[in-house]
């Protein structure tokens, strides 16, 4: 039972896809209820249709563009007014478009930090005082490997990504004393829309097959494979429970082994 979120909630950003989907039907397994975030209501109404309720939990939805953060602050902030506690952040939404640094124009790094670090940020200190209340929160950010060992093509990405992690340790630092843990999973190749699109610029800058780009990729993976988001959403699953409260602070890749530093 140390592993079980039971009468635990758990907020999920970006929550309608991928690993953000995955990670809110990992939690709903676990016990958790669950809170989706998200902007688009039809997606936010399938995904809720989708999680499991075995443990009587009551899931619900949020509506809120991660690219206008005060959006998703306010958002948060009313849900939280009307008597509501977060005991688990999730911090995710989709990455920067692929593309040199050299080339990048300022406002991507404006745009990118506006919907990561600032939107991890305004969610974090929303949710903090509940969490300091029952002296147990989990924040947890689905970040990139990058932050170990930057990708190639992913500028902007590298750029927040990093800014994210620091952010995010000093946080952790702050907040260690009250039962409040801060951890970030690095997702490596996995199969989402966003390996789908970094897949599909690297033809157009190669003039290569998809077949052949995925193949490269694959290549540098000692797993043999791209990652599921099923498995990242483990990782998240088990940082969120009670097993995890000595562990915070940390970076943990989840890249079936491509990361090249320790």
């Amino acid at each position: 039972m140390i592993y079980s979120l039971e009468n635990k909630n758990a907020l999920v950003c970006g929550s309608t896809s991928g690993i953000g989907r995955a990670t809110a039907k990992t939690l709903a397994e676990m016990g958790a209820n669950v809170i989706l975030l998200a902007r688009s209501e039809a997606k936010l109404k399938e995904t809720l249709s989708e999680l499991p309720c075995k443990e009587g939990q009551s899931h619900q939805y949020l509506i809120a563009d991660f690219t206008d953060p005060q959006n998703v602050s306010d958002t948060v902030l009313g849900f939280l007014s009307r008597g509501n506690l977060i005991h688990i952040l999730v911090n995710n939404t989709g990455g920067p478009a692929a593309g040199p640094v050299s080339t990048a124009e300022a406002h991507a790094f404006v745009a990118a930090f506006q919907q990561h670090l600032v939107v991890n940020h305004l969610l974090t200190q929303a949710v903090i005082p509940g969490m300091k209340q029952v002296n147990y929160g989990r924040i947890i950010n689905i970040i990139s490997t990058s932050v170990k060992q930057p990708l190639a093509n992913l500028g902007v990405s590298n750029t927040i990504r990093a800014a994210v992690a620091n952010w995010a340790k000093t946080m952790a630092n702050e907040l260690a004393s009250f039962g409040i843990t801060v951890n970030n999973v690095l997702p490596g190749a996995t199969e989402t829309e966003r390996l789908t699109a970094i897949i599909a610029a690297k033809v157009i800058k190669t003039g290569k097959s998809e077949e052949e780009v995925a193949k490269e990729m694959i290549a540098e993976i000692p797993a043999g494979r791209f990652g599921r988001p099923e498995e990242i959403a483990q990782a998240v699953g088990f940082l969120a429970s009670a097993g995890a409260a000595y562990i915070t602070g940390i970076n943990l890749p989840v890249d079936g082994g491509r990361t090249g530093c320790l």
